[in-house]
């Protein structure tokens, strides 16, 4: 009966080894940066998606367009620019999906009437663009 006594608290502590180094290596997978691209005046920037969002504190006008990924209104070295503490806009189409690529874009589809662009503050986020 030992020897059974002994088997079982070696699993026991195995299983509870692996536990402890899953629980550990789960914060540090799901806390890794993500590097992507969105558009900036019509031009590719690189950026980095953080592993956490900041609802309700974004700044920095950022549009997520359907068939052309993020649009960034501000970047590096522009007025108003905070470091792409993002404030999320989400544009619906009513009308065939064409690219937008820019704030100004995006608003003359909204004034066109082929977008709506509607405040989520729910989805901001903190993403500094890269140079």
């Amino acid at each position: 009966m030992g020897s059974l006594s002994r088997v079982r608290q070696r699993l026991g502590l195995a299983v509870l080894s692996l536990a402890v180094v899953s629980a550990l290596a789960l914060p540090v997978k799901a806390a890794t940066p993500i590097f992507t691209t969105i558009w900036y005046n019509g031009q590719v920037v690189r950026t980095i998606l953080p592993p956490s969002a900041m609802p309700k504190d974004g700044t920095d006008p950022f549009y997520m367009v359907p068939g052309t990924g993020g649009v960034a209104a501000v970047a590096p070295g522009s007025t108003g620019y905070h470091g792409g503490h993002w404030k999320v806009y989400v544009v619906s189409w009513h009308v065939a999906q064409y690219p937008l690529r820019s704030e100004a874009a995006i608003w003359a589809a909204a004034g066109a009437g082929d977008v709506t662009v509607t405040r989520n503050a729910a989805l901001d986020f903190l993403c500094p663009i890269q140079p």
